[in-house]
């Protein structure tokens, strides 16, 4: 049977476009990527986290121990994760005579381990599913203390169990030998860099989309009930009910900021001035709202996933002479 020019010809003009927008999402999603800005992450989220397990390891057994400030039945009814925790464990191991004080210190102490070892970059991926299930689990016994910056740091733990984060700035590198010190560029770097970023970009579209649904960041209450609530007040911002434009003009930015990170990053005409408004934005929670491992621990995860180069360097004439 005879095609139809027409049909033929259209059908041609469709496998051709199907063959492009195959080939566009295989270069944006598996086209070998420098590794550097997944070690970035790595690097940036452990230290984070090293640094915050200082300031809470003063507190630890108030925290998260059975004679803290919630206790047994009081700390389970306030959770929402209804996972296991420190001290489901401590009921399993119970009979073997091991307590959950001394679960609790064992825990803490595995995990800040895991954590400078994540930083290192030594045994990487074990060390990230080792900090990820601790962190967890501290999240789990302490659920009442968790807010965004815990599950943020969770989920990209999670994520560093996977990607390949110690294929560069690494003891994991540097113990393959002097040779293979500098990691060479692969798919498996692109796509779990893409991952992270598209993560961020609808993580802060959402968040936009959702305080831009109601009034209160469009006429600033939102902005002033942040700076005045007394768990978050950390300076005298009263002076603003006789210039509530101010408060306005800041909700309208912080929307501008979280509505547009997910179209804006992507361009490199705009994307320096994307990562700095982003980090303002950060850093003015942190200072104004007390939230400093919040305000650390994004700005970190956008510079790692938008501001490290990820883009294949061809090697300089001099370095191409010496590997040949």
């Amino acid at each position: 049977m005879i095609r139809p020019r027409g049909i033929s010809c259209r059908a041609g003009l469709s496998r051709v476009a199907s063959l492009r927008v195959t080939s566009l999402i295989e270069r944006f999603a598996l086209a070998p990527a420098s590794a550097e800005p997944l070690a970035a992450l790595r690097i940036g989220l452990a230290t984070v986290l090293l640094v915050q397990a200082a300031l809470v390891a003063p507190a630890l057994f108030e925290l998260y121990g059975p004679a803290g400030i919630l206790q047994g039945p009081l700390r389970e009814a306030f959770a929402e994760i209804d996972l296991p925790g420190i001290g489901w464990l401590a009921e399993r191991l119970g009979p073997l005579g091991i307590g959950e004080t001394s679960l609790l210190e064992c825990t803490g102490v595995v995990y800040v381990l895991s954590l400078a070892s994540l930083l290192c970059g030594l045994r990487t991926r074990t060390s990230a599913l080792i900090a990820w299930i601790t962190h967890r689990m501290l999240m789990v016994t302490a659920d009442a203390t968790v807010y965004g910056a815990d599950l943020f740091a969770n989920i990209f733990l999670f994520y560093l169990i996977w990607i390949p984060s110690g294929a560069a700035l690494s003891v994991d590198r540097w113990l393959r030998g002097p040779s293979r010190a500098a990691a060479e560029p692969t798919p498996a770097a692109r796509l779990g860099l893409r991952v992270v970023q598209l993560h961020l970009c609808i993580a802060y579209l959402a968040s936009g989309l959702e305080k831009a649904s109601g009034s209160s960041w469009w006429n600033g209450e939102a902005i002033w009930r942040s700076v005045m609530l007394p768990e978050y007040r950390q300076l005298d911002f009263s002076w603003l009910a006789w210039h509530p434009w101010l408060a306005q003009v800041a909700g309208w930015a912080v929307l501008g900021v979280e509505i547009g990170y997910a179209f804006l990053i992507w361009p490199r005409l705009t994307r320096r001035a994307v990562i700095v408004a982003t980090a303002l934005l950060h850093l003015g929670i942190a200072a104004f709202m007390g939230l400093g491992v919040f305000g650390a621990i994004m700005p970190v995860f956008t510079l790692a996933a938008f501001g490290v180069p990820a883009d294949a360097r061809a090697p300089s004439p001099s370095r191409t002479a010496l590997l040949a």
